[in-house]
């Protein structure tokens, strides 16, 4: 088990498909016995699927599984094979009157983030990949970097894809000293640049004209009143928040809320009209020591931020785009 990742959650496992070749994949956060669920979509370009559901007043609170997938709106494809892989093996939301021949219904939410623009546009994670993902699903230490839905993730786009550098997919873990674990499970995919909050050291910004060198993306924003054509619609950060606590829907939409707060620590800007910045909560209630929403959230929204530190520092560089670490050398 991973001792600092999502998988430190109990009831938990995670599993990517990742095609290098192409830049793209796809990330399976697995709960298959059925966790408490709530999203919260901040970014003005979002691409997702079953969030109506998690919305308070909704009448399912338990899904089986979140995707997080590249592919833009055609990644959205893979969470039909992460539903048959659920359903192959019993798990799901019972919707048969015959006790006797149950018909399971998965429910499985999902998020897209654009690497359509870096590897081959024409390859997209689809029903096979999701599968494969939950086949590969697994409470062992988390790959992270350039897998999964951070395998054509890329950041520091103000200046343009020629200025930018690689994102990943990242995670981390906090817990409370009564033992309550909150943890996250991040692919990064900003427009904006990527800050280490503990020291405001700018991770990876816009390739400047020297290597190692970073452009500030406040100041090309400054000089520039609108965004060119080709951030638009090139973004999205989506993640998994997760706890062992035991929460009500409603205090896991809080939850999804307050670690969104993460994502404006760590990126810079966040939460933009071309960013489909989403967050997903689970709660799986296997731990029943005390702990409340504002001590949760709190915790919630600083894994989020080292997970986005970690996926970037952590990436490699794929299809021409360089990573930060390698930039940086």
């Amino acid at each position: 088990m991973d001792t600092d990742g999502i998988t430190q959650v109990a009831g938990l496992s995670v599993g990517h498909w990742s095609d290098s070749d192409a830049a793209t994949g796809c990330t399976v956060v697995l709960c298959p016995d059925g966790a408490v669920a709530a999203a919260d979509v901040r970014g003005g370009a979002p691409g997702t699927r079953e969030t109506d559901l998690l919305r308070l007043g909704s009448l399912v609170d338990r899904v089986h599984a979140i995707l997080l997938t590249g592919g833009s709106a055609y990644g959205l494809d893979a969470a039909a094979g992460v539903m048959r892989w659920l359903e192959e093996r019993g798990h799901g939301r019972n919707v048969s009157r015959d006790e006797a021949n149950p018909v399971y219904v998965p429910i499985v939410p999902g998020a897209v983030l654009f690497d359509l623009a870096i590897g081959s546009s024409s390859v997209r994670p689809g029903p096979d990949a999701g599968y494969a993902a939950c086949e590969a699903a697994s409470t062992d230490v988390v790959e992270q970097g350039s897998v999964g839905a951070g395998t054509g993730a890329t950041v520091a786009k103000v200046m343009g894809p020629e200025h930018a550098l690689k994102g990943g997919l990242g995670t981390a873990a906090e817990r409370t000293e009564s033992g309550v674990t909150v943890a996250a499970l991040v692919a990064v995919n900003a427009v904006g640049e990527i800050i280490d909050p503990d020291t405001a050291r700018v991770v990876a910004g816009p390739r400047g004209e020297e290597p190692g060198a970073f452009v500030d993306s406040l100041e090309v924003l400054r000089k520039e009143p609108l965004l060119p054509a080709y951030a638009i619609d090139a973004n999205s950060t989506i993640g998994v928040v997760a706890t062992d606590a035991a929460l009500s829907k409603d205090d896991a939409h809080r939850l999804a809320v307050v670690a969104q707060t993460g994502y404006a620590r760590a990126i810079r800007p966040a939460h933009t009209t071309v960013d489909g910045d989403t967050i997903f909560a689970l709660s799986t209630g296997l731990n029943q020591t005390e702990s409340d929403i504002l001590q949760l959230g709190s915790l919630a929204a600083r894994a989020v931020e080292r997970a986005i530190v970690r996926g970037v520092e952590q990436a490699r560089g794929l299809a021409g785009v360089p990573s930060a670490g390698e930039w940086s050398k």
